[in-house]
């Protein structure tokens, strides 16, 4: 599949920086040209939320961060770029003349993608030189974290520069969705706009507040929206008749007087000082930043419960993020580095998350569980029990496991975990983990496990293959020569 080896971006804003933050996090150099005196600051404030959001999003091995540069001139920028990502303000006379420049300075096989929310591709791409490798490239805010990008060609626009533009996305954990003819706003923003335009007369009505109107949304189809979408939601609607029955028996309320979506509310000075006010109260004194890093925090929280759905095989944007995962592990040689096995194998490194602490700011115990059990998958890796291997219908089970805490891991902290396997055989392997806080080096837990090689489509214990054997039996033949570990072999309640 192919990637993008650097990439440029022509405008550093809102949607600019998440583009920024979005390639480099996936390890991707990237030059950035944006005029605006704040450009750095910017662009710096919304690449330290994004490197928050990932620590808590996955503990999948993310590649070294790719090298940002800002240039003096826009052809110093895309020069040499595969991707050009325009995110320049919503005028189609600045963005047709930016884009031109572009066209004009970059390689003649690069990508260009406008982050545009509404304008035409065709409109965009009338003065350039060569119009066919323009599409737009339309995110949603956080770019960094929600993956979708609708993807739309002009007149002009060649299907190999579609697919191409698809195919480089995946690597990145992002979800390209093609929008087969161009139309104003596109798919998502006409979805929106009518929502909003909606909510705007609720608000000038007085049928509602703000914070009324956005409880309404979270505390109700807002969740199905963010796993189900629309037509889904509506087909369970429907009972066991499904879509067909609840077309026809809410079909007919699309007739009745109950939206406003063909008049236009009047933004007076009146109603933007309204909105302004009851927006305000609502924020409740919190600053535009610390919004951003809640709405992060909630985001990786539906991740995650999205990524454990439909039986462990992940749903929706989870579902994505899983495979994202898988790539990012298969992109790091699946962990087969090699390791001094003369001590406990150190085998991860993470930080303690605010999503993954309780009310007193440390780490939860099915926290302690989870780190734990990424110990014993990257031993597992190193051994060649990797993704393909448990495709193939094998894999370790974890049987018995017993932990100890003996600190507290809290909010921020800096922890690593390592491995001492205490014996293996061809179905046995039992191993001992530890916790440890980074800066002090103090062990905050432990955990003991037994698992056993099993034969997934069987259901039962089997002999692991001699290729994998020889391997545990390698690290656990130097791991006896050790002093058995303090706390091995003990027993919930046991005496010291």
């Amino acid at each position: 599949m192919s990637k993008i080896r650097q990439a440029a971006c022509v405008g550093g804003g809102v949607i600019g920086g998440g583009w920024i933050a979005r390639f480099l996090l996936a390890g991707i150099d990237v030059k950035v040209f944006d005029p605006h005196p704040d450009a750095e600051r910017i662009v710096g404030e919304v690449l330290a939320n994004a490197e928050k959001a990932y620590a808590m999003l996955t503990g999948a091995p993310l590649p070294p961060r790719g090298k940002l540069t800002f240039s003096k001139t826009l052809e110093e920028a895309v020069a040499g770029a595969d991707w050009i990502q325009e995110s320049v303000p919503e005028r189609l006379d600045l963005k047709r003349n930016v884009l031109t420049q572009i066209d004009a300075a970059a390689r003649p096989d690069a990508l260009i993608g406008s982050s545009t929310s509404g304008l035409l591709p065709t409109d965009l791409q009338r003065d350039m030189k060569h119009p066919k490798r323009l599409f737009v490239a339309h995110p949603y805010n956080p770019v960094y974290l929600l993956p979708l990008v609708e993807i739309v060609g002009g007149e002009k626009t060649s299907a190999e520069t579609i697919k191409s533009a698809m195919d480089k996305l995946v690597p990145i954990g992002m979800k390209g969705v093609h929008i087969a003819k161009e139309i104003e706003a596109f798919v998502g923003d006409r979805l929106l706009e009518a929502l909003w335009r909606e909510a705007l007369w609720l608000i000038k009505d007085d049928i509602c507040t703000v914070e009324t109107l956005d409880d309404v949304i979270r505390y109700s189809f807002g969740l199905r929206w963010a796993q189900m979408g629309l037509f889904q939601t509506y087909r369970i609607a429907g009972g066991e008749a499904g879509m067909r029955h609840f077309l026809a028996q809410f079909g007919p309320c699309l007739a009745w007087p109950w939206t406003k979506l063909t008049d236009v509310v009047d933004l007076d000075d009146a109603l933007v000082e309204k909105i302004g006010q009851q927006s305000d109260e609502q924020a409740d004194g919190l600053s535009i930043r610390e919004l951003e890093r809640i709405r992060d925090e909630n985001l990786v929280g539906i991740f995650h419960a999205l990524k454990g759905g439909h039986g462990g095989k992940g749903w929706g944007a989870g579902k994505l993020l899983k495979e994202f995962e898988a790539t990012l592990w298969a992109s790091a040689g699946s962990d087969k580095t090699l390791h001094d096995t003369a001590r406990p194998l150190r085998l991860v490194e993470t930080k303690v998350s605010p999503a993954w602490v309780d009310y007193n700011g440390h780490m939860t115990e099915h926290r302690y569980l989870q780190v734990f059990g990424d110990t014993s998958d990257a031993l597992l890796r190193l051994i060649g029990v990797d993704l393909a291997y448990v495709e193939g219908g094998h894999s370790y089970y974890s049987v018995e496991t017993h932990i100890r805490h003996l600190g507290e891991a809290k909010l921020g902290h800096a922890i690593y975990s390592t491995c001492q396997v205490l014996s293996a055989d061809e179905k046995r392997l039992q191993v001992f983990h530890t916790i440890y806080e980074t800066a002090s080096g103090e062990a905050i837990a432990t955990a003991e496990q037994m698992l056993l090689h099993v034969d997934t489509k069987a259901g039962r214990a089997t002999p692991a293959p001699a290729e994998v054997f020889a391997k545990v039996n390698a690290i656990a033949a130097e791991h006896a020569k050790l002093p058995t570990p303090e706390g091995a072999g003990r027993h919930v309640g046991q005496k010291r």
